[in-house]
C-alpha cells in the first residue's frame, strides 16, 4: 500500500494553504458564521489513515505480491483440462468480484490450490480502491477477537463491531480455527450480520460445505447472495510427478479426516475405559498437531480411529504449510522393493532418504509386515535415524509393542522421546454420532 515517505513533503493544499481549516463565506446572521471548517484535505487524510490502519491490521503487507497479475493458471505442469478450467474460472469470478463487490464469494478447494491468492488479489485491488478492506485468516481473527479483552487501545465492542460493519471483509481459511463454542458464536454472529445486511463477503475453505456449522452453511449456500467457486487443481507447492509416488499419493486419499470429523462414539456407549482411552489419544494427537515434537504413537485394534487421527495430524500440518509424509507402512515396504526393478522411475536411496529425514512423517499399519529380516532391517534404519534426530513422529499400529521388533521397541518405550496411547474402544460401527469440536488442549 503507498504511503508518503518520511523525507517527503507532501504539497500544500490550495484550499487552506496548508491550515487545515478554512472560513466559511456565510451571510452575518448565520449562525455558523466566523466558524473554522475542517478543509476536505483533512478528511482526505483521516481516511488515508484509516487506510493504513485496516492494511497494517489485515496483514496484507505479507500478501502484497499475491495479486491478480501473479496468479498462475498455464504455468502450473501437468494439470488436466478440468484443473485447468477450474482456475481460469476462479480468477474470472474473482476479477469481477474486485471490479465491483457485491454479494458473498466462497471459493473452496484444497491446500495450495490458489484460493487464498485470489482472495488477497481481492484485497488488494479494493484497498487500492480506498475501499476498506479486512484480510484475515480465521484463527487469526478469533485471536485478534480474543486478544482484544485485554487490549488498552480499543474494547471487544469496538473490535467486533469494526469487523462486521468493514465495507469489505475477506475470510480466510474458514474451518481450520478451533471450534470451540464461544468461537463458533462470535464467528456466527459476525457471518449473519453481513448476510441481513448483505455486506461484501470474500471466504475461503478447504473443507466440504457439509462440515461447516450448519447456520454458517446455509447462509454461504444461500443463491440470491453467494456465489460459489470450486479449485479443482492440486497444491502448487507438489509439483506433478510422472510416477505414482507414495509420500504424496497417500495423504490426499485421506485429506477430509480431521479432527473436525472425528467422532468420540457416545452414542455407542461404550465402557467408560474405552471412552477415556479415545477421548485421550484425541486430545494427545489434538496437541502433537498443534506442535510437533517427539513421537506419538496409537495402538489400537483395526477401525478404533487410530488412522484417522493419524491423518488428522497430517492434514492439520499441511494446512500450516508444512509438507508431511504418510505412508501405510506395508505399502511403502512394497514400493522400497519395486525400486530395485529395472522398470522403477524411483531411485531406492532418494525414496528412502525421504522418509527417514522428512520433518514430519506418520507411519500407519505398523506390525507383522515386518517379519522378514529385509523389511525389520529397513524399518530398524527409519526408526534408528529419527531416533537420534529427534525428528516427529506419528506411528499407529494394531499389535502388541511386545510383537514387534526388539530394536524398534526399545526406541518407543523411551518416555523421553515417545508418547504411547492404546485406543480400548472396538471397531467404529458408524452411525453418525456427534463429532467433537476441533479445540486447541494443552501441550504436553
Amino acid at each position: 500500500m503507498p504511503t508518503t515517505s518520511n523525507t517527503e513533503k507532501e504539497p500544500v493544499c490550495p484550499i487552506c494553504g496548508g491550515i487545515g481549516f478554512i472560513r466559511q463565506d456565510l451571510p452575518i446572521d448565520d449562525p455558523d458564521f466566523g466558524k473554522l471548517k475542517p478543509c476536505v484535505c483533512q478528511q482526505h487524510k483521516s481516511n488515508r489513515a484509516e487506510q493504513t490502519r485496516l492494511y497494517k491490521m489485515s496483514n496484507l503487507d505479507s500478501f502484497k505480491k499475491m495479486t491478480f497479475e501473479s496468479f498462475s493458471v498455464q504455468g502450473r505442469l501437468g494439470l488436466g483440462d478440468e484443473q485447468i478450467f477450474s482456475l481460469q474460472n476462479a480468477l474470472s469470478h474473482s476479477r469481477q468480484f474486485a471490479a465491483s463487490p457485491k454479494g458473498w464469494l466462497l471459493l473452496s478447494g484444497s491446500y495450495g490450490c490458489g484460493k487464498t491468492h485470489l482472495a488477497a488479489a481481492i484485497a488488494n485491488t479494493c484497498v487500492e480502491y480506498g475501499m476498506a478492506t479486512i484480510f484475515l485468516t480465521v484463527p487469526d481473527l478469533l485471536d485478534w477477537l480474543r486478544y482484544s479483552y485485554d487490549a488498552a487501545d480499543s474494547t471487544f465492542e469496538q473490535r467486533f463491531e469494526e469487523i462486521r460493519n468493514v465495507n469489505l471483509l475477506v475470510l480466510d481459511d474458514l474451518g481450520a480455527q478451533n471450534a470451540t463454542p464461544w468461537a463458533a458464536e462470535k464467528l456466527f454472529q459476525i457471518i449473519d450480520y453481513r448476510y441481513i445486511r448483505r455486506l461484501p463477503l470474500v471466504v475461503t475453505s478447504n473443507q466440504r460445505l457439509e462440515d461447516l456449522d450448519d447456520r454458517i452453511r446455509s447462509r454461504l449456500q444461500d443463491p440470491e447472495i453467494s456465489t460459489q467457486v470450486s479449485i479443482t487443481a492440486p497444491d502448487y507447492r507438489s509439483p506433478v510427478r510422472d510416477v505414482y509416488d507414495p509420500l504424496v499419493h497417500q495423504l490426499q486419499l485421506l485429506n477430509e479426516r480431521t479432527f473436525g470429523n472425528f467422532s468420540l462414539r457416545e452414542p455407542e456407549h461404550l465402557s467408560a475405559e474405552a471412552q477415556a482411552s479415545l477421548e485421550s489419544a484425541y486430545r494427545a494427537a489434538n496437541d502433537f498437531a498443534e506442535q510437533p515434537r517427539g513421537w506419538l504413537m496409537l495402538v489400537g485394534g483395526y477401525g478404533s480411529g487410530k488412522t484417522h487421527l493419524a491423518a488428522a495430524v497430517g492434514n492439520y500440518r499441511k494446512g500450516m504449510g508444512d509438507d508431511p509424509v504418510f505412508v501405510v507402512v506395508p505399502d511403502l515396504l512394497d514400493h522400497l522393493r519395486a525400486t530395485f526393478g529395472p522398470s522403477s522411475n524411483v531411485s531406492y536411496d532418494d525414496l528412502f532418504q525421504r522418509v527417514k529425514t522428512t520433518p514430519l512423517l506418520i507411519l500407519d499399519d505398523l506390525g507383522t509386515q515386518s517379519a522378514t529380516p529385509w523389511a525389520r532391517e529397513k524399518l530398524y534404519q527409519i526408526f534408528n535415524e529419527r531416533y537420534n534426530a529427534k525428528l516427529p513422529t506419528v506411528i499407529t499400529t494394531s499389535e502388541k509393542i511386545e510383537n514387534l521388533d526388539a530394536r524398534i521397541q526399545s526406541r518407543m518405550l523411551d518416555n523421553r522421546l515417545c508418547s504411547i496411547y492404546a485406543i480400548l474402544a472396538p471397531a467404529y460401527r458408524g452411525g453418525g454420532g456427534p463429532r467433537l469440536e476441533q479445540r486447541k488442549t494443552r501441550t504436553r
